[in-house]
């Protein structure tokens, strides 16, 4: 395929990505029956995934993104039942979680087993580094104008980074004919949350693309004839690009380490300082 091809047809789907995840982020009514509507086309995925890997991460995606929709409409709803209610806890935060701690794992165990272990190590170090729901996740208030029930994730945007680095060089490993399309769904996120001026809106445009790509490979291939990048394939810089990414990854694991002990540091000796200042007054 010729460069003007992909320029083409990645400038295209990154322009429908990006109103895709205008919609989702305003619109109620779309983002809230658009994924469970999308679960009927699961008699498609028999003749369009042939692995396990497949399979799982279909599941893994789009069922996940009709839950997140669903905490999203009940933070900001009055009322309702119990089960919405318990929606605005911190439970369904801690499995939005794990869910992107198990999308991690998934690429990295296949990162195992093609061999590719650099890459595999920054995965592992990704998901370590993932700031806890306790105080850096929570659905925003909804007015209507300038926030609409999102979902926010304070992720430094360092980490962003690494994980675009980390899962493009696992798609170069895996399947070289899809780097182009996966390109698109990783880029257009940080190009979004920039031009939204909001870096905390990160995740929320990493899953909301992710589960459109998946929904449309899964339902019917249109990205290999579209933009088949399968000649980018060179075993070198599979390898090479691991390499590097552990290199920024490992760096990113100490700097992560040394800033965690110096909060747990600062906080520590701050309720000390109090102890100490209320002992002094009572006495």
């Amino acid at each position: 395929m010729s460069a003007l091809s992909f320029i083409v047809s990645m400038s295209v789907y990154c322009l429908l990505l990006y109103f895709f995840l205008d919609y989702t982020r305003e619109k109620e009514g779309f983002f809230k029956w658009f994924f469970i509507i999308a679960l009927l086309s699961i008699p498609l995925w028999f003749i369009n995934l042939h692995s396990f890997f497949r399979w799982a991460k279909s599941f893994s995606v789009l069922v996940p993104i009709c839950f997140v929709s669903f905490v999203r409409i009940a933070a900001n709803k009055e009322g309702g039942n119990k089960f919405m209610q318990s929606l605005k806890k911190k439970w369904p935060l801690w499995i939005l979680y794990f869910i992107l701690m198990l999308n991690i794992a998934e690429a990295t165990k296949a990162d195992f087993e093609m061999g590719n272990y650099f890459n595999a190590i920054c995965g592992i170090i990704l998901c370590i580094t993932i700031p806890l729901p306790t105080k850096h996740w929570r659905i925003g208030k909804k007015d209507g104008k300038f926030n609409f029930s999102e979902l926010i994730a304070d992720l430094p945007l360092a980490w962003c980074i690494l994980y675009v680095t980390w899962n493009a060089c696992f798609v170069y490993a895996e399947n070289t004919s899809f780097v182009a399309s996966s390109l698109c769904i990783l880029l257009l996120p940080e190009i979004w949350m920039l031009s939204k001026k909001r870096t905390d809106l990160w995740l929320m445009g990493r899953i909301y693309t992710l589960a459109l790509h998946i929904l449309i490979r899964s339902s019917y291939d249109i990205f290999t004839p579209l933009m088949n990048s399968a000649a980018w394939w060179n075993a070198d810089v599979s390898k090479y690009w691991g390499l590097v990414n552990l290199v920024f990854h490992a760096g990113y694991l100490v700097y992560w380490f040394f800033n965690l002990r110096s909060k747990d540091y600062v906080l520590k000796h701050s309720a000390q300082a109090t102890e100490l200042k209320l002992a002094a007054t009572a006495a």
